[in-house]
This record gives C-alpha cells, structure tokens and sequence, in this order.
C-alpha cells in the first residue's frame, strides 16, 4: 500500500497502524504526532464495563439497628515523620510489574534512593528518600491511588 493523498496531505496508513499499535502497547488513549505542517493524532475511546447491578427486596428491620462509632483515623503521630505525596497520582512500589519493590519495610535505604513511584498525567515521577535510613513503614498499597499531602513511606 502506497500513500494517500487526503486533502493535500500524504498519509502513511501503515504509519497510522504503527501509532494504533503504540496506543496498545503503552495504554495510551491518543497520541499526535507533528512533523512541520502535517500533523497526525490518532485517538480510541478507553470504556470500562459497567459493574453489574443487583437489586433484592430489603426487610424492614424488626428492631433498631445498633449505632456503632465509626472506626478511628489513625492518630496524626502515627504518621509523623512520613515522606508525603507531592502530587496526585497512582503509587507503584515496584519499577515494573512482576519486579521486585524498590524497597522493603526495614531494609536500609540511602538519601536519594527511589522508594516508590507516582504516576501522574502518564509520566512516571520517582519519589526518594530525604535521608538515610531504615524504611520503617509504607503507608500506601501498590497501584493506590494517592492524593497530595498523603503519607507515603516512613524512615527512621
């Protein structure tokens, strides 16, 4: 298959393929390419099923239900001391999945060390440790999503 021609422009369907392919292969949702005045984007609509739903006939209860207190936060101490998430994102303890973490609780890490990562608008940020240490606790699970300010790790 040779080029088309569309409205002045060449276009390379084995090119698009390739940049379809990508989209597979790195689960991007679109990619543009520029290359002076020609630009190419190609784009898929990501849709995640919907869960199904179940619906049953609820009794009324008989008699009130017991109030129980909300289970407690844990106390702000536990986490002092924590590196803290720069950003809003997805952690990952690991560099790749299947690989080995980055590091685990109580081994010893150096200043600088990647302790985990955070995934925000598809760049991959690492987050190092301030000091040396031990890694005394991680706070986060991998593939969690994290919001800014949250405890992250531990190193004492």
């Amino acid at each position: 298959m040779g080029d088309h021609k569309d409205n002045g422009i060449n276009i390379d369907p084995g090119y698009v393929r390739a940049l379809a392919e990508l989209l597979d292969d790195t689960g991007l949702s679109e990619i543009e390419v520029e290359d002076g005045e020609r630009k190419i984007r190609v784009a898929r609509t990501l849709s995640a099923a919907a869960a199904p739903v179940a619906y049953a006939p609820v009794a009324a209860p008989a008699a009130p239900a017991p109030v129980v207190a909300p289970a407690a936060a844990p106390a702000a101490d536990s986490f002092a001391g924590a590196v803290k998430s720069p950003m809003v994102g997805t952690v990952y303890l690991s560099p790749e999945p299947g690989a080995p973490n980055f590091a685990a609780v109580g081994s010893a890490v150096k200043e600088g060390d990647t302790v985990l990562i955070i995934e925000a608008m598809k760049v991959m940020n690492p987050i190092v440790a301030p000091t040396s240490g031990t890694l005394k606790a991680v706070h986060v699970e991998n593939s969690q999503p994290v919001e800014f300010d949250q405890p992250l790790f531990t190193i004492g």
